[in-house]
Parts: C-alpha cells; sequence; structure tokens
C-alpha cells in the first residue's frame, strides 16, 4: 500500500510539474483527463479508430504509425486486435514511461510529429487522432507524414475542428496544449492537408463524440468550467476557458487521405 501511495503521488508531482513554471498547461497528460477518455485520450475512445481501418482495409503485417500516441494505448490495440506492426511516437516522457511500465515491449519512441525518425515511404498507414491540433507546427507535421509514408499509403486524421472562424485566435491565447486551443477550422484543416500533398478521400463529421465526452465530464465534476480548474489545478479561470472554447462551436471530424502513387 505505500508502494502504491509513493507512486501516485510521484505521477501527480510529474503532473502538476507539466503546469507549473510552464507557460502551457500539458492537458493530455493530466490523470484527470484520462479518467474520463481513457488511454486513447480522445472522444469516442477506439471508435473512430475502428470505423477508419475499415475503411483503409490495412491487411496483417502492414505498418502502421500513430503519430502523437500518449501512453501507447492505440498502439497496443493495433498490435494485439490487428496484427499490424505498429510503433508509436510522442514528445511526452510522461506519457511514454507510463506506456512503458504498462508493456514493456511496446514500440514506443520520443519523437514529435515535425520530426519523424523514420526513413521516407516506409509506412501503409500514419494515424494522428486528435493530435495533429496539438503540435506546434502542423504543416511541417503532415509534410513528415507525408515523407514516410509509402506511394498509395493512407493517413487518418480525427480531430476537433472549430465552426467559428471569429474564435480562433481566442482559443490559440489559451495557455493550455489542448486540441481545442490549436483547433483549425474545416476548411483550413483540409486545406493543409492538400497543402502538404494529399489527395483527401474522406471528411466526415463525428461532433456527436464530442457531445458525449462533454457530457461525460460534466457527469464527472459538475459542470465543464469545473473540469477546466480541476486541469489546471486552479491557476486559470475554468469558466472564462469554457466560454472561449463554448463560443467557438466546436467540433469533430475524420479525415481520411492518400499520398498519391
Amino acid at each position: 500500500m505505500h508502494m502504491v501511495m509513493e507512486n501516485n503521488t510521484e505521477k501527480r508531482t510529474a503532473e502538476i510539474s507539466s503546469c507549473a513554471g510552464n507557460n502551457y498547461c500539458r492537458v493530455y497528460e493530466k490523470s484527470v483527463v484520462r479518467q474520463v477518455t481513457g488511454e486513447a485520450i480522445r472522444p469516442g475512445g477506439y471508435y473512430l479508430t475502428d470505423y477508419a481501418l475499415g475503411i483503409c482495409g490495412f491487411t496483417a503485417g502492414s505498418k502502421i504509425l500513430d503519430v502523437g500516441c500518449g501512453s501507447g494505448a492505440t498502439v497496443e490495440h493495433l498490435l494485439c486486435n490487428y496484427n499490424y506492426d505498429a510503433v508509436g511516437v510522442d514528445p511526452s516522457p510522461l506519457l511514454l514511461g507510463e506506456g512503458r511500465r504498462r508493456v514493456s515491449s511496446l514500440p514506443l519512441i520520443e519523437a514529435r510529429g515535425e520530426q519523424l525518425p523514420f526513413a521516407a515511404s516506409v509506412m501503409d498507414g500514419v494515424l494522428a487522432e486528435c493530435t495533429l491540433s496539438v503540435m506546434a507546427e502542423p504543416g511541417r507535421a503532415l509534410e513528415e507524414m507525408h515523407r514516410v509514408l509509402k506511394p498509395g499509403g493512407l493517413l487518418v486524421i480525427q480531430d476537433v475542428y472549430v465552426r467559428n472562424q471569429a474564435m480562433v485566435a481566442g482559443l490559440r491565447r489559451l495557455p493550455l496544449t489542448v486540441c481545442l486551443a490549436g483547433a483549425m477550422t474545416g476548411p483550413d484543416l483540409t486545406a493543409r492537408v492538400s497543402s502538404a500533398g494529399f489527395q483527401i478521400l474522406l471528411w466526415e463529421d463525428h461532433s456527436r463524440l464530442l457531445v458525449e465526452l462533454a457530457a461525460q465530464l460534466v457527469f464527472a465534476h459538475g459542470s465543464l468550467g469545473r473540469f477546466w480548474e480541476e486541469v489546471t489545478g486552479g491557476s486559470i479561470c475554468g469558466s472564462a476557458i469554457q466560454n472561449t472554447v463554448k463560443k467557438s462551436r466546436p467540433g469533430y471530424l475524420l479525415l481520411i487521405a492518400r499520398k498519391p502513387c
């Protein structure tokens, strides 16, 4: 019992340090978030992942890269349930460490999406699931995803998008590293994917998953404002964050694109 308490204390200290002394709070590292989302850390968990993989039709043994893999939950899902040759990259030592402690053999690499540590044209598929919007240079990350994909390879993006373009600047000013703060409008995201050299095959709205997640957060915390205050340790006004988010009218999308042959 004493050992469990020490581990939990160390974990909480590491999480707090990702806000304290930083300009941005890395929301995706917070256990309070994962208590609701699970280790997938996105609306709907694996639902859209499985749906998209069914469309893509990858065969067993396909080389699949998960960009922004967190603790590697999706990598584990791909290895165990699809028999893919899966690997994940993430810039968070905290989350990668948790994944390695959970399954020591998980192929996880500390790296940024803007600088992928792989040769060109080696991946059959790339997943960027609720991660492109937390990257500092999403355009550069898309170029890197294009580079590592084989000709004909497929990119799967699921992410938050913004319906009210006038609120994009307000979201960018939030001192949070979270998909909402980096969300683009649907047309902007589509343009960036196309500019990186991809052919867009599918664009679907799945905003109900975001609505369901919001309801789960309210149930767990009483209100979304209280959730934001819990995430930031009370260092930022939760109601102010939620007011900005609400005005942006966020949605959730699935995009599948191909690297031309």
